[in-house]
């Protein structure tokens, strides 16, 4: 099973990339769990330039394609979603294999909670079939936590376990993972 995340921060030391870390160490047998790293090069989204897509776009959506569930993890500026996330779901609102594609929403601020609906209904907007179990709240923003002791803090590491598992057991409802 594929599950490609998406983070909504550029930072380097970004707690939201943290997050899909720890996600990834802590994904169970079977699971091939691969975060985008191309956010910074995309270009603002530019609905001319849709007949030829730039080389990051394409990468996107060809990831996107490969992937039978998605994961997003993105904090809240100023009471909204980042433009890194905006960016990169407007490069995909005319994406057809993005449509339906299981998603889940990792809410990494306990304060946060404008940003997340605001996420939430563009994904619906977006025909995303948000998986309700796995989008969850999963407060490392604040917490005073190691970014690399995520996965090994208990608070964090069953969260994002049940996260994981709400996400096979959705896409194997599904019928997913698609045979290449």
């Amino acid at each position: 099973m594929k599950v490609l995340a998406l983070c909504g921060s550029l930072r380097s030391q970004s707690l939201s990339a943290a997050l899909l870390r720890a996600a990834k160490s802590l994904a169970p047998a079977g699971v091939d769990f691969q975060i985008f790293g191309g956010h910074g090069q995309l270009p603002l989204f530019n609905p001319e330039l849709e007949p030829c897509p730039p080389a990051p776009v394409v990468a996107l959506r060809d990831a996107v394609t490969a992937a039978d569930a998605i994961v997003i993890a993105s904090p809240e500026y100023a009471h909204g979603v980042t433009g890194t996330i905006k960016n990169t779901l407007d490069w995909l609102v005319g994406h057809i294999p993005f449509a339906y594609k299981p998603v889940a929403v990792f809410n990494p601020a306990h304060q946060s909670y404008h940003a997340d609906e605001a996420l939430k209904e563009i994904l619906r907007t977006m025909s995303a079939d948000l998986i309700s179990d796995a989008c969850v709240r999963i407060p490392v923003i604040g917490s005073g936590v190691n970014p690399g002791d995520i996965a090994a803090t208990t608070m964090f590491s069953s969260a994002i376990r049940s996260a994981l598992q709400a996400i096979v057991a959705h896409v194997k409802a599904q019928g997913l993972p698609r045979e290449a």
